[in-house]
């Protein structure tokens, strides 16, 4: 167990979940207890590693492939863990695309790709998540966002992935909202660099990006038994960084 927080009998699904902040994500669930799937569309070779990291801990986790942006994807997605694992009860949204392509430039298909991925798979996964959440009157979503987007923050060489972040933190706040005393509770967690980052700038609070290891016990803050009553919320994982603009 991850101190003290016991998620046994919990199940988790972490979208985009083979490698990086997703993988980190998986692992420290599983370290409270918590049978995990790993969610992957394109490389299993690396799914299947995570598999095997965190099969060590000694929990039940499985693999699903699912292209998370159409509703089929997510339906079979859920079908499939509900009849191995059992319903889910904490949904990780983490993954994301990106396109660092000035806003002319970038054609209708990336658009489409960049805000179908990080806006429409968050809330497709959500939307299917939530009937056994409610039925069971316990669950925990967390959508991963962007630091000072609270600020309006934007960036014309990466836009796409400017707006459907900002159009995740609305959806967070709308969704906690609407579950509000339902047992289920709806949080937002949003990085500024982490080490794992593509493109680092030239400074850096603290002199260094965010550990993974931070960002997960970061997202087990919204999982704990004190946090019952923070639903709607946007913890910013950015180290003091301040900005006017990107």
């Amino acid at each position: 167990m991850s101190g003290l927080l016991d998620l046994s009998g919990k199940v988790a699904l972490v979208t985009g979940s083979s490698r990086g902040i997703g993988k980190e994500f998986a692992l420290e669930l599983a370290r409270c207890g918590a049978q995990v799937v790993i969610h992957y569309l394109k490389n299993e070779k690396l799914a299947e590693k995570a598999v095997e990291e965190i099969r060590l801990t000694g929990v039940d986790v499985i693999k699903m492939k699912s292209d998370i942006r159409n509703p089929e994807g997510v339906e079979c997605l859920f079908k499939e863990i509900e009849s191995k694992l059992g319903s889910v009860d904490i949904l990780i949204n983490n993954v994301g695309d990106y396109a660092p392509i000035h806003w002319e430039d970038i054609d209708f298909e990336t658009w489409e790709r960049v805000m179908a991925t990080n806006f429409t798979g968050t809330y497709l996964c959500s939307k299917r998540a939530l009937p056994k959440m409610r039925e069971n009157a316990w669950g925990r979503i967390i959508n991963i966002g962007y630091a000072s987007s609270e600020k309006g923050l934007v960036n014309t060489k990466n836009f796409p992935y400017f707006v459907s972040k900002t159009g995740v933190q609305m959806f967070t706040r709308m969704l906690a909202s609407d579950t509000s005393g339902s047992g289920i509770t709806v949080n937002l967690l949003s990085p500024y660099v982490v080490e794992n980052s593509d493109n680092f700038p030239a400074k850096i609070p603290m002199g260094r990006p965010a550990k993974l290891e931070e960002m997960a016990k970061s997202m087990l803050f919204f999982l704990g038994q004190g946090s019952d009553y923070i639903s709607g919320a946007n913890l910013e994982i950015h180290g003091g960084w301040l900005p006017e603009r990107v």
